[in-house]
């Protein structure tokens, strides 16, 4: 055996230990999960409680958004903009039944569960919970 071949046999060695490594990290890698479907959220208890608020809010049944929209954060919501959108379900029918002071209580937590929370350009500009909302926000 030449001195040549001793180096490239090593080299080739190395390499291939390498390449077996990389190949086993890659194994192990978080696999990326499918995105959750509608199908997937309707089947969690509090997701199911907040579109059926979501929907009573809908049809203008303002005692059933309340009674859903707590029975959702009773059953945790996993996801923070879920709460949020629960907080603001009650918010409004806290304005529209004069319960003011719960109603910019509500906007607060709103935004304590999800920094992000604003109101629409249209929900804000509405007469009954916009100034609330505003007052909120100060």
């Amino acid at each position: 055996m030449s001195t040549m071949t001793l180096p490239v046999r090593l080299t080739q060695a190395l390499a291939a230990a390498a390449f077996l490594t990389l190949l086993a990290a890659c194994d192990t890698l978080p696999q990326q999960q499918a995105p959750v479907g509608l199908t997937d959220l309707s089947e969690r208890p509090a997701e199911r409680a907040l579109m059926g608020a979501m929907r009573a809010y809908d049809d203008a049944d303002y005692p059933a958004v309340e009674r859903q929209a707590n029975e959702a954060m009773k059953l945790g919501l996993r996801s923070q903009r879920d709460v949020a959108t629960a907080h603001k379900l009650r918010a409004f029918v806290y304005c529209t039944s004069s319960r003011l002071v719960a109603c910019e209580a509500e906007f607060r937590a709103a935004r304590t569960a999800d920094p992000a929370f604003v109101l629409s350009k249209a929900e804000a500009g509405h007469p009954v919970w916009g100034p609330v909302y505003l007052k909120s926000r100060q």
